[in-house]
């Protein structure tokens, strides 16, 4: 809170804050350092005023070293111009309460530098240089009194919004009391007060020349300015403008506050600009029941809307609201109360969304320093098993390059030895031969002649052709490429795509209709790893091993053809470039008890004629025409009835049941595909394969009821007429998918009546007639 209890300008606590047009608050001091005069407005003042002006300045003349105490508060200027009201000479009685309406203390003028500035941009007032043979307190004050005819304005320093000075200067302002009030508990509630280690013994005089000042005799309410008597006489006359001012008792200053541990030993020094509060920097002023600024005597009683302020009673009447609509004082401030705690509300729910936020980014830095270690440890992990893969690798191709190299040293060393041998028998045998061809005697060189010329000739046979050819080469045929690998290690980097997330299933969109389920999940919000699509698994409705039945994009999907009264599980994950993810929970679907089905118009034959929403069939043909049901069963029980609304002729209608292959031109049995019992006005038989089996007396009429009995728990079928069974069990060992099957001419028309449980008080059955 302590940063909207400090001024813009000077940025310590407010001080005699004052509310601007635009509805920020300044210190008073500080608003008259940023006042702005219009340049060209000095030479629009009387010269009577200018003499008058000059010799106030020349008769007030405080000692030099008073001149910083009587700038701090922005006060010595009201004491130099009050100055000239003791020597009347200068211009009378009537010009000397005139200037002193103008003072700084009461209009608050001030002159504009544009080189000045506050270390927040904010203009500043500079300090005048005071004239040869005055004090500086007294041209302060001359210049102050200078602007009184002069149009000024004031520059918010937050807004930057510009507002106009009347007559009145700065005290047309409201005073927000109530922000002083604030400050002042903020203070004594910190336990330290400005200025406290400075707080005078009692309230003293703020115009005083002398050393020390005197203690304050009065207070204006009005001025907000504390008085000695002699000040007071001067400064602040009964008379003129004055008149209606109030003056009260100074108040008694507070005790200062008891030194604590943290504050012993320090003090407050006083703020820029020379924002002090009446009575000293300690001083504290007990609230005051606010005044209206135009009629002083008056307490505010009533707000003006249009103007959006507090009037009394007298502004109502004579001043400018007379004609403003008004409301009761403590009605509006009641709503308006009422209206901030509102507005209150919202900004705390915003608060505490913001500390949720606060706490969530602070769990994503501690979560990214924890991830960012992980991180690095896989990549050094990587990096650690890429290099062994590689050092592997290496001490496998080294092993190749060795044993490449001692094979090729074995071959040239086998070969060395091989042709040394042959070379040292080689020259052995012509040494020998050499001698032998010495000698004299012939007998003796015949006797080995033919043996010698056949082992020469053998010994030349052994060095044939690539005898003397090295087998292998020096040169080692393996080449290491190693430049694909390269590039891959250049154009290692990180795979941004991670693994999916798990999709989140919306239950409110999971739906069940008949043997059809409905599934349908979405992405959690935030993913940064978008999913490419989806798998949608399904297991078999007895708990069994799960099955793919979707892969796609589309984030719903049904899938038909299940089993009734059924328990399913289903689940789905999501994959993308990097892989597939984890599975979603998984969702228990359960399928109807029992079936709901109409006639099937896609798979009936062209001569069918449905109606009534395809749960109506008759045909155009005076032959046979198939049309099955939509439902398919390959497990439960099922039961499902046939009423005949038209029966003409004599015709044999067959019902049953039948695969979806099953012939439609022919009367339903007649091939393998279908299991039926086909039936006149007066007995019935069951067909199959076109075997007639099993007569049984009783037939149908207008009227009639034909019901079906799948049982495939059992795998039999059963007919039953007007409730009763008709013959025995029709069929055993039916195992398989079925549909509900009818064939029919036009001289009949049935209706379907599906959704039905299994009857429990069906009929005994009939005697076949065979």
């Amino acid at each position: 809170m302590e940063e909207e209890l400090k001024c813009p300008v000077c940025g310590s606590l407010f001080r005699e804050p004052i509310i601007l047009p635009c509805s920020h608050n300044v210190c008073l001091p500080c608003a008259r350092t940023i006042a702005v005069q219009t340049p060209d407005g000095e030479q629009h003042l009387p010269p009577p005023l200018l003499l008058s002006r000059g010799a106030a300045a020349a008769a007030a003349a405080p000692p030099p070293d008073q001149d910083a105490a009587a700038g701090a508060t922005c006060g010595g200027a009201a004491a130099s111009t009050a100055g000239g009201l003791g020597g009347g000479a200068a211009g009378g009685g009537d010009h000397a309460d005139k200037l002193s309406l103008y003072s700084e203390t009461d209009s608050g003028y001030g002159s504009y530098t544009p080189s000045l500035k506050s270390p927040n941009g904010v203009r500043v007032l500079p300090m005048v240089p005071a004239p040869p043979g005055s004090s500086a307190a007294a041209a302060r004050g001359a210049a102050c009194s200078s602007l009184c005819s002069s149009s000024s304005s004031i520059t918010c320093p937050q807004c930057h919004r510009s507002a106009s000075l009347d007559h009145r200067g700065l005290r047309g302002f409201q005073r927000n009391r109530l922000l002083e009030g604030i400050v002042q508990r903020y203070q004594q509630g910190r336990g330290v007060a400005a200025g406290a280690s400075a707080a005078p013994a009692v309230a003293i005089c703020q115009l005083c020349d002398r050393t020390p000042p005197e203690p304050a005799a009065t207070l204006c309410e009005q001025c907000d300015v504390l008085y000695c008597a002699t000040c007071q006489l001067k400064c602040h006359p009964s008379r003129g403008p004055f008149a209606k001012h109030r003056l009260v008792q100074p108040p008694p200053p507070p005790a200062p506050p008891e030194a604590s541990p943290t504050s012993a030993g320090t003090s407050t020094a006083p703020s820029a600009g020379g924002c002090r509060s009446p009575g000293g920097a300690g001083a504290s002023v007990p609230r005051k029941f606010p005044t209206c600024p135009e009629h002083e005597m008056e307490n505010y009683s009533m707000y003006c809307v249009s103007c959006r302020s507090p009037v009394c009673y007298l502004c109502l009447e004579e001043g400018r609201h007379s004609k403003h609509e008004v409301k009761p004082l403590g009605a509006t401030w009641k709503q308006h109360k009422a209206q901030l705690s509102q507005a209150l509300n919202g900004v705390s729910d915003k608060a505490k969304e913001a500390k949720e936020f606060l706490v969530q980014l602070k769990n994503i830095l501690q979560q990214i320093q924890e991830n960012g270690l992980d991180y690095e440890a896989c990549l050094v992990a990587q990096c650690d098993a890429l290099v062994d893969a590689l050092t592997r690798q290496k001490a496998k191709l080294l092993t190749k390059v060795t044993k490449e190299r001692e094979h090729k040293l074995k071959m040239v060393w086998d070969q060395i030895n091989h042709c040394t041998l042959k070379l040292r028998q080689s020259t052995g045998l012509m040494e020998y031969c050499l001698e032998v061809i010495k000698e004299d005697d012939p007998s003796g060189f015949l006797q080995i002649s033919d043996a010698l010329i056949k082992r020469v000739q053998v010994s030349q046979e052994q060095w044939v052709k690539g005898a003397l050819e090295p087998k292998v080469s020096a040169e080692f045929d393996l080449t290491l490429d190693s430049e694909p690998l390269l590039q891959a290690i250049h154009q290692l980097d990180f795979v941004q795509m991670k693994l999916p997330p798990v999709p989140l299933l919306q239950l409110e969109k999971c739906c069940t209709r008949n043997n059809s389920v409905t599934l349908a999940w979405r992405t959690p919000p935030f993913t940064h790893s978008p999913a490419d699509g989806y798998i949608l698994e399904l297991d078999d409705g007895d708990g069994g091993q799960f099955r793919e039945v979707y892969v796609g994009k589309e984030t719903l999907c049904t899938i038909d053809g299940l089993h009734f009264n059924s328990t399913y599980n289903a689940r789905v994950k999501a994959f993308n470039s990097s892989g597939v993810g984890p599975y979603s929970k998984t969702v228990v679907l359960q399928t109807s008890d029992v079936a709901w089905f109409t006639f099937d118009p896609n798979s009936g034959h062209r001569d069918i004629i449905l109606s009534n929403d395809n749960q109506t069939a008759t045909c155009s043909s005076y032959d046979d025409r198939v049309v099955l049901g939509t439902a398919a069963f390959s497990k439960g029980v099922h039961y499902w009835e046939l009423h005949v609304d038209r029966y003409d002729n004599h015709p044999d209608p067959a019902f049953g049941v039948a695969r979806a292959s099953v012939v439609k031109d022919m009367m339903l049995g007649k091939d393998d595909k279908a299991w039926a019992m086909y039936v006149d006005n007066n007995r019935s038989w069951f067909l199959h394969c076109n075997s007639h089996t099993n007569r049984t007396e009783g037939g149908v009429c207008k009227g009639a009821t034909v019901g079906v009995l799948l049982d495939l728990n059992k795998h039999t079928l059963t007919f039953f007429i007007n409730g009763q069974q008709q013959g025995p069990t029709a069929f055993s060992h039916v195992d398989g998918v079925f549909m509900p099957a009818l064939s029919l001419n036009r001289n009949v028309q049935v209706t379907l009546h599906s959704g039905l449980e299994v009857p429990t008080n069906l009929g005994r059955p009939k005697l076949s007639g065979n």
